[in-house]
């Protein structure tokens, strides 16, 4: 369990807790095909609770915000956050509603498709936000995910804007109807895939980064920060652009690689780190994840990434 000083950096998490049922099978189906699992595993996960373990793991006082249903599976989600030191206040139990899936199939190569379904995630709402107002105006930073719903999201960042809160967004799954320059945002990681559809199909490469770099002014973005799987991690300031390198590794799931980095990388800013160094520290968290099966328990600790990252 991570410790929870008072006098460490704190992180507030806007997003989803899903229960996970993890299929681990040869190869992923195309459509129309069935294929035999070797093995079905049922974990905890969502994008939200994720990062919020691993900001927590990297020894942050973590706050989570989210939806859990007044079931079985949400009681033990709430006691299973409490164990890793998570202040889970801020999640409301919802009468009547299920606690959020997601149904992951991961093929031997580390690869993964996922189906989610929302449940309790989907009725997280602005007044649920607003509610926990000083939750994210008195926190370090903000990190928020796309997998509750938008005005959920929205409200929490304008909370952070006027508090000036620092804030991380992942906006994972992406929306189209996500309102774009009504908020500002001080860092917004993204996968290449998203990249694409949230710049309009602009060139992902630092040499089109002054191009880029005036398109996420409109956006009201600040800082991209773009991931790339094995290759290196694409970072566009308003003065820079620069490649952060990658930790080498054979995945065994890829699942949660991408929480893994947001969650580190928004516990490293909070805490005053240089973009690089948090950039790198992220990139190692990431790999180390996919060493482990299911999204949380390979995150690794503050004390695992930096024994990695030293070595880069």
């Amino acid at each position: 369990m991570p410790a929870t000083d008072s006098t460490l950096h704190t992180i507030a998490v806007v997003g989803s807790l899903n229960v996970d049922y993890v299929a681990q099978v040869a190869q992923l189906p195309v459509p129309g095909e069935t294929v035999v699992a070797a093995g079905l595993e049922i974990v905890h996960g969502g994008k939200g609770a994720n990062q919020a373990i691993a900001a927590a793991r990297q020894g942050c006082v973590v706050r989570m915000i989210g939806s859990v249903g007044d079931d079985e599976m949400g009681r033990t989600y709430l006691g299973h956050l409490n164990e890793e030191g998570i202040e889970t206040s801020g999640v409301r139990q919802v009468a009547g509603a299920s606690t959020g899936a997601a149904f992951i199939s991961v093929e031997e190569s580390g690869e993964n498709t996922i189906v989610v379904a929302a449940g309790a995630n989907g009725l997280t709402s602005a007044d649920q936000i607003r509610a926990r107002d000083p939750f994210i105006a008195e926190a370090d930073a903000l990190l928020a995910q796309f997998e509750v719903p938008l005005a959920a999201v929205v409200e929490a960042l304008r909370i952070a804007n006027r508090a000036a809160v620092l804030t991380v967004l992942n906006p994972s799954p992406n929306s189209p109807t996500f309102p774009w320059a009504t908020v500002d945002i001080d860092y917004l990681i993204v996968n290449e895939v998203e990249a694409d559809e949230i710049l309009e199909a602009e060139p992902i490469d630092l040499r089109n980064a002054e191009k880029i770099r005036a398109f996420l002014v409109g956006l009201r973005v600040r800082n991209l920060v773009v991931t790339r799987g094995s290759d290196s991690t694409l970072v566009i300031t308003a003065e820079d652009a620069f490649e952060v390198p990658t930790m080498a590794v054979v995945p065994v799931d890829t699942v949660g690689a991408g929480d893994a980095f947001a969650g580190c990388f928004a516990a490293r800013m909070a805490a005053g780190e240089a973009l690089r160094d948090a950039v790198l520290a992220a990139n190692c968290a990431g790999a180390l994840t996919t060493l482990g099966t299911g999204a949380q328990r390979p995150i690794p600790d503050r004390e695992r990434v930096d024994q990695h990252r030293d070595r880069h």
